[in-house]
């Protein structure tokens, strides 16, 4: 079939990662093809130059070409901008049959209900993601699917973004040859790949460090919390070392790669780095010390940022589940035992879990492993449920019109 294609496309400031995903006839998801390529055109999660990032997928969307024109007719696309805003709402609606009992269509005006929130002219709802339902004042139910009541309530977490940024996206995209099937977002996305159901049980904070913004969603008993994203990320730390060290910020980026850490204890002071042999221009050396100090401190604000969004929903030091931090940004050595330090809670790599996938062969394996390709993963896996619901919508329909042509 030509429309089982899922395509996760998460757009980032430095990179555009794509992973290309096809749902079987038994319905495992089969991931066949890993892109990644510089992106140019977007900076902190919004578009500076629409012509450049348009330019930055065509290229991409070539390539995907190559394989399948089909993948780019069902895209899934990242939103992180910074002016993303969440709010708690509740609807509430009278249950409408005269036995009470709870069907679909009152779960459905009760959803609708809880979305009807006020929002300014120029924002738009990303996300209203279910918290809970409330059954006759008993609340913390998952499924009122069939139960009995007067009254039927829901409180929701509505994540809101600002409309033309979200359009300009999407005109992006389909610029360049796609079709938009979704926009998600980010942290979600990335939860969803590397986010177990005990985590989100238990409370986790997903910490998403990309180029430009860090992104962070809260779970606790398998319920969001809290979302948000910070206009601060790794492109920063190399903007540090970039004016510290009087080099430019490509020579930057390859020193915080090559001999950098999150921990300057850690690094003896005697080690000594030629910046003249990273960059032409340069006419001094440092110290592999020197750039741990520049790159902990940057990190170290950073993570004071993600504690004070704790702060705000009381959950500072209070995730038995700690930390999972993802995207570029966490590839950085000792980053985990810093985050330790500074958030006083357990922390580690997120990696997607895979073992319910079908993976085309070992390379692949190996990529969709990597933290930086984690929100991708994330998006095409939120397509693929997507997929599988509107697949079970139409089995309904196709047996009710079954059904009312039997005799």
């Amino acid at each position: 079939m030509s429309d089982n294609f899922i395509t996760g496309l998460d757009i980032g400031a430095s990179n555009i990662k794509v992973i290309v995903g096809q749902v079987n006839e038994d319905g495992r998801i089969s991931v066949l093809r890993v892109f990644k390529a510089p992106s140019v055109g977007i900076r902190k999660g919004t578009i500076d130059d629409f012509s450049e990032l348009t330019k930055s997928l065509s290229q991409v969307f070539g390539e995907i070409k190559n394989f399948s024109r089909n993948a780019l007719k069902n895209i899934y696309v990242n939103i992180e901008s910074p002016d993303i805003h969440t709010q708690f709402s509740r609807g509430i609606v009278a249950v409408s049959r005269a036995d009470q009992e709870i069907h679909k269509d009152d779960i459905d005006r009760a959803l609708q209900a809880s979305q009807s929130v006020k929002l300014a002219a120029n924002r738009t709802v990303l996300h209203a993601i279910t918290k809970e339902f409330v059954v006759d004042g008993i609340g913390d139910i998952r499924d009122p699917m069939g139960m009995t009541g007067n009254r039927l309530e829901v409180n929701s977490l509505i994540i809101d973004a600002f409309d033309p940024a979200v359009k300009n996206i999407t005109k992006c995209v389909e610029m360049a040859g796609g079709i938009v099937s979704g926009l998600i977002f980010s942290p979600l996305a990335s939860g969803r790949s590397v986010l177990s159901k005990n985590q989100k049980d238990l409370g986790v904070a997903l910490v998403d460090i990309g180029f430009s913004t860090t992104g962070i969603c809260v779970y606790e008993e398998n319920k969001l919390l809290h979302a948000a994203v910070l206009p601060i990320g790794s492109g920063n730390i190399t903007n540090d070392l970039a004016i510290v060290l009087k080099t430019s910020v490509t020579a930057a980026e390859a020193i915080k790669l090559s001999f950098g850490t999150a921990l300057a204890k850690e690094v003896s002071g005697r080690e000594v780095i030629d910046l003249r042999k990273i960059d032409p221009n340069a006419k001094n050396t440092t110290t592999k010390k020197k750039v741990a100090e520049i790159i902990e401190t940057r990190l170290a604000e950073i993570f004071e940022f993600i504690n004070n969004e704790l702060k705000s929903i009381g959950k500072s030091g209070q995730l038995p589940a700690g930390v999972v931090i993802v995207g570029g940004g966490s590839k950085m050595v000792n980053i985990v035992d810093l985050a330790k330090q500074e958030l006083k809670l357990p922390a580690q790599i997120g990696i997607s879990e895979t073992t319910s996938l079908d993976i085309a062969n070992g390379e692949i394996n190996l990529q969709v492993e990597d933290p930086e390709l984690s929100c991708a993963m994330g998006l095409m896996l939120w397509g693929s449920e997507k997929m599988s619901v509107r697949g079970d919508s139409l089995k309904g329909w196709f047996g009710k019109i079954i059904n009312a042509l039997k005799p």
